[in-house]
């Protein structure tokens, strides 16, 4: 039986780093916020260790930007030192990368469907393009640990 508690993704940008929560029985996801990063500035982890700490996460996932090809390059390797960076300051929490190949794009294509626009609305997608990364996770290993 998986370990209760909520999971919290980051969705990986070199601007914007969408978060999403999933419940505690860790089925749903929903978006939870943007934290954004100032050109030439550090990641913004004292807020995302706030967001950790406030929501009580029993584990982390964090967006891993492969190519088309499945292949990865620099955005990928960003992603992983991050993942390494919230490792070292986390502790005892599990954190695992998880492929979030093109989790915007349907983010965005969702929206347009949906007759909406995405104009002045970058952090909501982002924050939506971490629940579906998250999402995705929940639903590929229901009934597994993380």
């Amino acid at each position: 039986m998986p370990p209760r508690g909520r999971i919290l993704a980051v969705d990986w940008g070199t601007r914007r780093i969408g978060l999403a929560l999933s419940d505690e029985t860790q089925t749903l996801a929903q978006p939870l916020t943007t934290l954004t990063r100032r050109a030439g500035k550090r990641f913004p982890m004292p807020q995302l260790l706030e967001q950790i700490t406030k929501h009580e996460v029993v584990g982390i996932i964090v967006g891993l930007p492969l190519d088309a090809a499945g292949t990865e390059g620099d955005a990928a390797h960003s992603a992983r030192a991050l993942a390494d960076d919230i490792k070292r300051r986390v502790g005892e929490l599990e954190v695992r990368m998880w492929d979030e190949r093109m989790t915007t794009a349907r983010v965005l294509a969702t929206v347009r469907e949906m007759g909406g626009t995405t104009r002045g609305r970058k952090e909501d997608v982002d924050a939506m393009a971490a629940a579906l990364l998250l999402q995705h996770y929940l639903d590929a290993r229901k009934g597994t640990a993380l």
